[in-house]
């Protein structure tokens, strides 16, 4: 399997490029994690996230996910140490949650980055942008990268 990453501006471009790869019959595959938004107190709390004992009380209110969480599965917010609030949905959750020692780049390993474009990926995220991948078999990694960058997507890689 493959992991094919891109970087989005816009919460809408990440939209549009989930709801694209899921017209393609990706689905369960399908990845998102965003800067998380500091809770506001009439902010609701996100309650289905499904990643593990990451969630920190307070670290991001459910207008953080927007249109994401209706498009990508198990979307939850969590709190990195060093790195504070994120917002992550689909599989990438799960690796990213338990990532309390190797922050970020300790969960996107897990996931199938390289830590040292793990680093450069945590970086990115720090700086606003939304990182959007799914997993694919070697003959639809093309098909998945096409479509990323067709919605937009900015410094789309194949893993």
């Amino acid at each position: 399997m493959k992991t094919i990453t891109g970087f989005f501006s816009s919460r809408e471009q990440a939209e549009k490029a989930i709801s694209e790869l899921r017209r393609q019959g990706f689905d369960r595959e399908i990845s998102a994690v965003a800067r998380g938004e500091e809770k506001r107190p009439e902010d609701p709390m996100i309650t289905n996230f499904t990643g593990g004992d990451g969630i920190t009380d307070g670290a991001a209110g459910g207008a953080a996910i927007g249109g994401l969480a209706g498009l990508v599965l198990g979307a939850g917010a969590l709190t990195i140490p060093g790195f504070g609030p994120l917002i992550a949905a689909g599989p990438i959750a799960a690796m990213l949650s338990g990532a309390a020692t190797g922050g970020i780049v300790g969960g996107l390993a897990d996931y199938g980055i390289p830590a040292e474009k793990g680093r450069e990926f945590e970086e990115r995220i720090r700086r606003g942008k939304m990182l959007v991948s799914v997993k694919a078999d070697n003959g639809r990694a093309e098909q998945a990268a096409r479509a990323l960058r067709q919605a937009g997507g900015e410094n789309v890689e194949i893993h």
